[in-house]
């Protein structure tokens, strides 16, 4: 089974959250489905199921690796590098 190798490295606390929604979706006039929370810097993005993928767009400008869910109630990670929930 696959493992993450980004893990590890991340800041601990977590970031604090730069904003409550997409800056990317706000500035584009676009409706984010889900937003996720990059574990490196604290940008909020919005998920792949919304319109401009700005999440993804964020890690392959910054290559930080690992994001973790945004929304009320979930509490899972993702690791764009080696493709596995952490």
């Amino acid at each position: 089974m696959k493992q993450c190798t980004h893990v590890e490295a991340l800041p601990h606390p977590e970031p604090v959250p730069l904003g409550e929604t997409c800056p990317e979706c706000l500035r584009d006039g676009t409706d984010p489905v889900q937003l996720r929370l990059c574990l490196t810097c604290g940008h909020v993005g919005c998920c792949d199921s919304s319109p401009k993928r700005h999440a993804t767009e964020h890690h392959r400008e910054t290559g930080h690796p690992v994001m973790r869910t945004h929304e009320p109630g979930e509490d899972w990670r993702w690791c764009f590098v080696d493709h596995v929930l952490v």
